[in-house]
């Protein structure tokens, strides 16, 4: 199995699960580049998973369903407009041949899941990113707490998968709250040093985003909720 990015729009990854001729595809929210990579590889079945129902995350399907009217959609029931199989909380599920878990993390919207894919990987869209995590649009603080504090009880080497690459500015505004941490500077280095090369900073795992991830390390939803604030002025 390999999994790898697109990138689309200004700094969005579109996930790609390939595995024997079939593609999951993770968030398409543009078509071009996901089509010409499907004209070339020629899968023989292709299923979409959604996590959100922003147009930076969606608003590719519908180009590429026109043309493989066969793809399966999943996502949550905030998601409209797509013939597809709404996904609950706590639901499992199979697509082409791996088990999928869903899990609630709402607070960027009310009905955000991200998705642990053969309890190794997560794709927790926009939820949590390394060293950050999602503007809390909804104004529940606490939802995107507790979708958090659902990561951390993941298997530490579960490998992380998000939707934006936003890692370098997270990690500035992390070393900018703990300027001590010697940890959050070697990483912002790191981070620093793959972004010059034009590679991505994912996979994370989440033993590293307890490290380096501040907003999972907040003790309650008041401690939170100032870093949020604080990052969204950063």
């Amino acid at each position: 199995m390999n999994i790898f990015p697109i990138r689309a729009l200004s700094d969005n990854y579109i996930w790609v699960i390939e595995d024997e001729k079939q593609l999951i595809i993770v968030d398409p929210g543009e078509a071009k580049h996901v089509l010409s990579y499907v004209a070339a590889e020629k899968p023989e079945a292709m299923a979409i998973i959604l996590t959100h129902k922003h147009h930076d995350h969606v608003d590719g399907v519908a180009e590429i369903v026109a043309q493989y009217p066969d793809t399966k959609i999943y996502g949550p029931r905030e998601i409209e407009g797509f013939d597809m199989t709404y996904i609950e909380d706590g639901d499992q599920f199979t697509v082409l041949g791996h088990e999928v878990t869903a899990l609630l993390s709402a607070g960027h919207t009310e009905g955000h899941l991200s998705y642990m894919v053969d309890s190794l990987y997560l794709f927790s869209g926009d939820a949590m990113f390394s060293a950050g995590c999602g503007r809390v649009f909804t104004g529940d603080y606490q939802a995107e707490f507790d979708a958090l504090e659902t990561f951390s009880r993941l298997d530490e080497d579960v490998a992380v998968f998000a939707g934006h690459e936003y890692t370098l500015t997270n990690l500035r505004f992390a070393h900018s709250v703990q300027p001590e941490n010697e940890v959050l500077a070697e990483a912002l280095a790191q981070v620093e040093t793959v972004i010059d090369s034009e590679h991505p900073t994912y996979p994370s795992t989440i033993g590293r985003e307890k490290v380096i991830n501040i907003f999972m390390q907040a003790a309650d939803v008041q401690e939170f909720k100032a870093l949020r604030d604080l990052r969204d002025q950063f």
